[in-house]
C-alpha cells in the first residue's frame, strides 16, 4: 500500500532518494532497479511517496507512483509515461531555453542586485508559469556563489510544484577562464584557468581532463547541469572575433583535446556530470573577413580552399565522445548546400550531415536569438540571426528550424509559436515528441527527476579550493609562449632590477623588482599588450564590443610602444585572443612572450623565473595585414612568410 506524506514547509529536509547508476546503455534491462543512495546531498521536497521501502517524489500529485517517477524503471519507459501526460503547451515550452536573472536575495522572482540589461529581463518564474519552460541559462551571477546555489534550489522547488513536477535544467557558458575582456559572463568565484588556446599551447590531454573535471565539480556545486561548451571551431580566419573561445587552427590538435574535455565534464555518467553542448557545428571559423554572424554586418562563411570537411574533424571526435548536445552556428555556409541559409535553418547541414551522415541522435539546440528581433533602445535593434530567411515570419522561422531537425531554440521564449503551428495544422505533434523525447532523456540521464537539489553548504568547499586554484594558476603560467629572447634576457633576476611597467599592477610587480616612474630610470620596461582590434561602425553596442578588425597596432598607439622600446630594453607580454601582427614590435623588443589569459602575478612568475613558459603557438602569427587578407579563410596556417609559425615556442635555458 502506498503511503503519502505531505508537508507545507517550503524547505523540509526529506528522505534521501536513490540515484540510478547508468551503464551508458539506453533502455538496458540491467539499469532497472540499479540504484545507490546519495549520502552527500541535502534534499528538499514537499511531497514524498514511500513504497516498498523506496522513497519517491509524487511529481504529478496523483497520490500514486507513476512510471516516470519510479527510479527502478528504464529511462525509455519513464519518458513514454511522462510524454503521454504532457500537454502541447508543456512540450512546446521544453523546446526553448533562454537567459534569466539571478537576484542576490535568491528569490526566483527577486530583483535585488540586478543591474543593466539583466535587470530588464523577465524572472524565471514568468517563463516557468506562462511559457512552461524548463531550460534556462544565466548571465551575471552573485559574487557569493552560495546565493546562486540557494536560488537554484528555490527554483527547483517551484518546478516540483508545477503540474508534472518536471525539473529545471540550468546551463551556463564557460566561466573558468582568466579573461580580461568578457562582458557577457562573470566568472567571479570559479577557479580561473588559461583560455582554451592556452590549453592548445600546452597540448596536454591529461591536463585538459583535470581542468574539465574541476569545472564539472564546480558547476555541479551551484546547479549548472549543462555547459554551452566546448567551442571547437578552428581559427583558420585570424580576424574572427571568437578565436579565444576555441582551441586552435589545427584540426588534429583540437580534436585531440576535445575528447578529454567532454569526458571530464560529462563524467563517467551524466548522473554525476554536466552535459556538454558542443559548438558550433559544422565549424564557425571561416567567417569572411572575420566578421561574426552574430550581427547583421556579417558576410557569410566562405570556403575558398574547398576545405569544408577539415572543420568537421573535431566534431567527429565530439560525437565519438558522446557529447550530449550540439549547437549549430549562425553562419551561412556560402554555396556549400542547396540554399544559402544559416546552419540551423539548413536541412543539408542538420538533417543530411548531422542526423544522417553522423547518425547523431542527441539534442540539437540553435544558437541564441534566431527568431525574434531585440529592441536595444532608440533606433537600435539586435536583428534576429535568421540569415537567409529574413523574409519568413517568426512562426515560419520556427517551423523551418524544427523541420530541418533541430530540437531546441536558444535565447528565445516563444513556445506560443510552436503551439500556433500545431493548432494550424502546419506542424504535427508527433514531430514535437521526437525533440521532447531527446530533451527528456537528457534530464533523466542527469538524474534531475530523482534528485534535482544540491547542498548549499558545500559550495565553498568545492569551489576555489587551494588545489584547484593552484592548477588554474599553473595553466596560466605554463601556457605562456616565448617568442623572442634576445641574449637570454628572460628570465629576469628577482630583486636586482629597476623596471618601468605599463598595463600592470605596480604592487604585484614590486614583489619581484623595484618599480620606477620613468623609463629613463629603468633597467628594463615590461609592458603588457592586447592583440589590437577595431570596432565595427554600428549602433549595436554589443556588436561594437566584439574584437573585430585588423590585427596590427596603428597610429599613436603603435608609435608610443616603439618609442618606449628605443628608450629602454623592453619586454613585451602580449595577450593573444586573436593572432596579433607585431613585426615592428618584435624587432625592437628584447623579449616577446605571449599569454592566453594570465594574471599579472602569473605573468611575473614566468618573467622572473619562478615558472617556465612551455607553450607552443596554437595558431600562426602573420607577418603583415596584407598576408592576412591574402589567406584562405578555411585553410589553416597558410599566410605568406608568417612571423611565427604554428607550433613555435622557445624555452628558457
Amino acid at each position: 500500500m502506498t503511503k503519502i506524506k505531505t508537508n507545507p514547509v517550503h524547505k523540509l529536509v526529506v528522505l534521501l532518494f536513490g540515484l540510478i547508476v547508468f551503464s551508458g546503455c539506453k533502455n538496458s534491462a540491467s539499469n532497472k532497479g540499479q540504484s545507490q543512495l546519495s549520502s552527500n546531498l541535502h534534499h528538499k521536497s514537499q511531497l514524498i511517496i514511500e513504497q516498498d521501502g523506496q522513497a519517491f517524489r509524487d511529481l504529478n500529485k496523483n497520490k500514486q507512483m507513476d512510471i516516470y517517477e519510479d527510479i527502478r524503471e528504464s529511462i525509455d519507459d519513464r519518458i513514454d509515461d511522462l510524454l503521454g501526460q504532457m500537454t502541447l503547451e508543456e512540450k512546446a515550452g521544453m523546446m526553448f531555453i533562454n537567459g534569466v536573472p539571478v537576484s542576490t536575495d535568491a528569490l526566483p522572482d527577486g530583483k535585488q542586485g540586478l543591474k543593466g540589461f539583466v535587470a530588464t529581463q523577465p524572472p524565471i518564474t514568468e517563463n516557468m508559469d506562462s511559457k512552461k519552460m524548463t531550460h534556462f541559462n544565466t548571465w551575471d551571477i552573485p559574487e557569493d556563489l552560495s546565493i546562486l546555489a540557494k536560488w537554484y534550489n528555490n527554483v527547483q522547488q517551484l518546478a516540483e510544484n508545477s503540474r508534472l513536477g518536471i525539473p529545471i535544467t540550468m546551463a551556463s557558458d564557460p566561466r573558468h577562464h582568466f579573461d580580461k575582456n568578457r562582458a557577457e559572463e562573470t566568472s567571479s568565484g570559479f577557479t580561473q584557468f588559461c583560455e582554451m588556446p592556452g590549453f592548445a599551447a600546452i597540448g596536454d590531454e591529461g591536463l585538459v581532463r583535470e581542468f574539465a573535471d574541476i569545472v564539472r565539480k564546480e558547476f555541479l556545486a551551484v546547479g549548472f547541469r549543462e555547459s554551452l561548451s566546448p567551442q571547437i571551431d578552428l581559427a583558420t580566419e585570424p580576424r574572427w572575433a571568437r578565436i579565444n573561445g576555441g582551441f586552435s587552427e589545427d584540426a588534429s590538435l583540437t580534436a585531440r583535446l576535445t575528447k578529454p574535455y567532454i569526458q571530464g565534464l560529462q563524467g563517467k555518467t551524466l548522473s554525476n556530470g554536466v552535459a556538454c553542448m558542443t559548438k558550433h557545428f559544422p565549424g564557425g571559423g571561416p567567417q569572411k573577413e572575420g566578421l561574426d554572424p552574430d550581427f547583421i554586418f556579417h558576410k557569410g562563411q566562405i570556403y575558398p580552399g574547398d576545405n569544408f570537411d577539415y572543420h568537421l574533424i573535431p566534431f567527429e571526435t565530439a560525437f565519438e565522445s558522446n557529447t550530449a548536445g550540439v549547437m549549430p552556428y549562425y553562419g551561412v555556409p556560402t554555396d556549400q548546400t542547396d540554399e544559402n541559409v544559416a546552419m540551423a535553418f539548413n536541412k543539408t547541414i542538420i538533417t543530411k550531415l548531422l542526423r544522417e551522415k553522423y547518425n547523431y541522435d542527441g539534442v540539437v539546440c540553435t544558437n541564441w536569438g534566431l527568431i525574434t528581433d531585440i529592441p536595444m533602445g532608440p533606433d537600435v535593434t539586435w536583428e534576429a540571426r535568421a540569415w537567409g530567411v529574413e523574409h519568413l515570419s517568426e512562426a515560419e522561422r520556427v517551423l523551418k528550424v524544427i523541420e530541418v531537425g533541430c530540437d531546441q531554440f536558444g535565447g528565445e521564449s516563444r513556445p506560443e509559436l510552436v503551439v500556433q503551428l500545431v493548432n494550424e495544422g502546419k506542424l504535427q505533434e508527433e514531430r514535437l515528441n521526437i525533440s521532447v523525447r531527446r530533451l527528456l532523456r537528457q534530464k533523466f540521464e542527469l538524474g534531475l527527476f530523482d534528485n534535482p537539489f544540491l547542498d548549499e553548504t558545500k559550495v565553498t568547499e568545492v569551489i576555489g579550493n587551494e588545489s584547484s586554484k593552484a592548477l588554474g594558476e599553473k595553466t596560466q603560467r605554463i601556457s605562456m609562449t616565448l617568442l623572442k629572447n634576445q641574449n637570454e634576457t628572460l628570465p629576469l633576476a628577482q630583486a636586482k632590477h629597476k623596471v618601468f611597467i605599463q598595463n600592470m599592477d605596480s604592487i604585484t610587480v614590486s614583489k619581484y623588482a623595484e618599480v620606477v616612474a620613468s623609463p629613463e630610470d629603468a633597467d628594463f620596461a615590461i609592458i603588457r599588450l592586447n592583440t589590437p582590434w577595431y570596432p565595427v561602425d554600428t549602433k549595436n553596442f554589443i556588436a561594437a564590443s566584439f574584437h573585430h578588425g585588423d590585427l596590427d597596432f596603428k597610429g599613436e598607439e603603435k608609435q608610443e610602444v616603439l618609442t618606449l622600446m628605443k628608450k629602454v630594453p623592453t619586454i613585451v607580454d602580449i595577450y593573444l585572443d586573436r593572432p596579433a601582427v607585431i613585426p615592428e614590435i618584435t624587432k625592437l623588443a628584447k623579449a616577446v612572450i605571449a599569454d592566453f589569459g594570465a594574471s599579472d602575478e602569473s605573468a611575473c612568475e614566468v618573467l622572473f623565473g619562478n615558472a617556465k613558459p612551455q607553450g607552443k603557438l596554437p595558431f600562426e602569427l602573420p607577418s603583415s595585414m596584407e598576408a592576412v587578407r591574402s589567406q584562405k579563410a578555411d585553410v589553416p596556417y597558410d599566410s605568406q612568410n608568417p612571423l611565427f609559425e604554428f607550433g613555435f615556442g622557445l624555452q628558457y635555458k
